[in-house]
């Protein structure tokens, strides 16, 4: 299936909106309609994009099946992600070794991401370059280095819903 970009999309990258990571901006980027979305996600595959993170885009209405008219652009979408997640079944059981852990971490990330961005976003610019550090984090790992300079930058009540969505308990 190849994907483009819709309007409501490049509005949300131009945007920076918080649901589009610096690691989904680059797949994002790639979805020019001549490339497919395993390719695309053969080209990111070193950031951890994985094809759940792809078809929440087109669920969103970011990138549509380049054959689809802007106007019928909602029932082409609910229709897309049946079709991909049917072809997406049969190559997950070949990685069962590291399936478990893997999507587990993406979703901690996807999830403590804009939770991260709002923390930084409230200091102004007294958060700028922690801002940018979160913007910088292409995944949960360095989203977790940085956890003790956003724990020590902002309030207890804000942190800790980061810290739950990072480690999956209260601190």
């Amino acid at each position: 299936m190849h994907l483009v970009k819709t309007s409501a999309g490049q509005q949300a990258f131009k945007e920076r909106h918080a649901d589009l990571s610096p690691r989904l901006r680059s797949a994002f980027l790639l979805f020019d309609g001549q490339r497919s979305v395993a390719q695309v996600l053969q080209a990111v595959a070193g950031m951890g994009v994985t094809q759940d993170e792809i078809l929440a885009l087109v669920e969103r209405e970011w990138l549509a099946p380049r054959d689809a008219a802007e106007p019928r652009l909602g029932v082409v979408a609910v229709a897309a992600p049946a079709v991909t997640a049917a072809a997406a079944s049969p190559a997950q059981p070949a990685g069962d070794a590291s399936a478990p852990s893997e999507p587990s971490l993406a979703v901690r990330y996807r999830n403590a991401y804009p939770l991260a961005v709002a923390i930084t976003a409230n200091m102004g610019l007294k958060g700028f370059r922690l801002n940018l550090a979160v913007e910088a984090a292409m995944g949960y790992d360095q989203l977790v280095a940085l956890a003790p300079r956003l724990r020590e930058a902002a309030s207890p009540a804000s942190y800790v819903p980061l810290h739950e969505a990072l480690f999956g308990k209260a601190p």
